[in-house]
């Protein structure tokens, strides 16, 4: 791996890094609706009770897409440290993990850190949905 991949990785992993905020701003959105659920849950309108609902299985999402980016951040680092030297050495240990099928090719640098922007875009519309939804359950409360 030479320095401008090593640069690509560290730059990925601390995007990723970054992109931990939204994950807390997730699993807080969806914290706070089930402690509405399950303390006024009962009181609520059924709209804001829906809302809240909505919010909740919605942080399911929110969790495994943090889960992911957090394991890819965790190898970009390990790929920019060389913990992992190549990136059929990285596919080899995602293949026995079960994690990634066993490719012919191997997927190039630029391909996985375009994956993993996605990825992130994918988390931060869940979290941007979970937030329209919870100002929704708050506007539709009494």
């Amino acid at each position: 791996m030479n320095d401008n991949d090593r640069a690509l990785c560290v730059a990925t992993a601390g995007l990723l890094r970054a992109s931990g905020a939204i994950a807390l701003w997730g699993l807080a959105l969806a914290l706070i609706a089930g402690v509405v659920l399950g303390l006024t849950g009962r009181s609520l309108p059924a709209a804001a009770w829906g809302a809240c609902a909505v919010v909740g299985l919605l942080g399911l999402a929110e969790r495994y897409l943090a889960l992911r980016l957090r394991l890819d951040m965790a190898l970009f680092e390990g790929l920019a440290q060389g913990t992992i030297a190549t990136l059929p050495a990285l596919d080899g240990a995602l293949d026995k993990l079960g994690l990634r099928r066993a490719a012919d090719a191997t997927r190039p640098l630029a391909e996985r850190v375009l994956g993993t922007r996605q990825l992130m875009q994918r988390h931060g519309i869940v979290v941007a949905m979970q937030t329209v939804v919870f100002i929704l359950a708050l506007v539709l409360q009494d």
